[in-house]
């Protein structure tokens, strides 16, 4: 599904400044995208966003040695977002929307980690006890979506449900990273969407969750990767979700209970994080197995995942 270039517009205006008090893998404010060029065969590419819903400077056109993912480009580390920078400074390679096609910001990563009962109101809702530590889980790689992709309808289920989370995703490698140099580690932040399927997630399967969040197309993602100098809080900023134009979810990522610092440092303890590891870090109220009655997806809805400063991913339900 095509995104409304005039919705983003409307929707986001303002244009963060960098915060040199906290700068992460990126000493420069950027909106990273990846993309696919009309007539070139399907071929990824990775940008650089003139602005929120604007042109695309296209980085390998710009510098024919830098690579075509987002991945490969993180792994480069400074030298990659340095030449992503002056890509965008220098105005040239600009290629329109209207040539692009939109994709994930980041495809196949090694790991795609998600934290549950994360939001103070979430749990609230529920009459949930407040977690004492992370509630770790996955979703597989193959889960993740484009921005303005359609979300699948399984045959297998009949309760799916939508979560507008915050995403972010890392920027090198580490093991063992203490909270103070986590962000250090964070490329930057995202907009998700944690689709799940209810009834394999709380009824079946021995209520175990993977397989209920797993479904091929239950993680939309995107529009763009915003480095995290171009994100004066991430843990100030409004988080949305519309269906069908409704809204269903309106909170704010200061309810969440542990902050992205907290995650980094809580998962390295376990596996090694290596750039474009993704995380997911929860959803607020609003999700609709908890009304009264429950609400639940069906063809022909349309989900809209908005956050503050980062913008918006829009999927139909299919």
């Amino acid at each position: 599904m095509r995104h409304p270039l005039r919705i983003l517009k409307s929707l986001f205006l303002h244009r963060p400044t960098a915060n040199p008090q906290r700068r992460g893998v990126c000493g420069a404010g950027m909106r990273l995208v990846q993309f696919h060029r009309h007539g070139e065969g399907g071929g990824i590419r990775v940008g650089v966003e003139q602005g929120e819903g604007l042109s695309v400077v296209d980085l390998k056109a710009f510098e024919p040695s830098m690579p075509s993912t987002m991945r490969e480009l993180l792994e480069l580390g400074d030298k990659g977002l340095e030449c992503a920078q002056r890509a965008l400074s220098s105005g040239q390679c600009v290629v329109e929307r209207s040539d692009i096609t939109l994709l994930s910001p980041v495809l196949a990563p090694e790991k795609v980690v998600c934290v549950g009962m994360n939001y103070r109101d979430h749990c609230l809702e529920q009459n949930a006890p407040i977690p004492k530590e992370p509630i770790i889980f996955s979703k597989f790689p193959s889960a993740i979506t484009g921005p303005y992709d359609d979300i699948i309808l399984p045959a297998e289920s009949q309760e799916v449900d939508w979560e507008v989370e915050l995403a972010f995703v890392i920027g090198r490698r580490g093991k063992h990273i203490k909270a103070e140099d986590a962000l250090s580690y964070v490329a930057g932040f995202s907009v998700a969407n944690d689709v799940s399927a209810r009834d394999w997630q709380m009824k079946r399967n021995g209520k175990q969750w993977l397989l209920g969040k797993t479904f091929d197309s239950f993680c939309p993602l995107g529009p763009a990767l915003v480095t995290t100098d171009a994100v004066r809080d991430p843990h100030n900023l409004g988080v949305r979700c519309l269906v069908n134009g409704d809204t269903v979810q309106s909170s704010n990522t200061d309810q969440m209970i542990f902050k992205t610092e907290a995650l980094v440092a809580w998962v390295s303890k376990f596996v090694t994080l290596i750039p474009g590891d993704v995380f997911l870090t929860g959803t607020p109220p609003g999700v609709g197995v908890f009304r009264k009655p429950p609400i639940f997806l069906k063809k022909g809805d349309v989900v809209e995942c908005q956050i503050d400063q980062l913008g918006s991913i829009i999927n139909k339900v299919v």
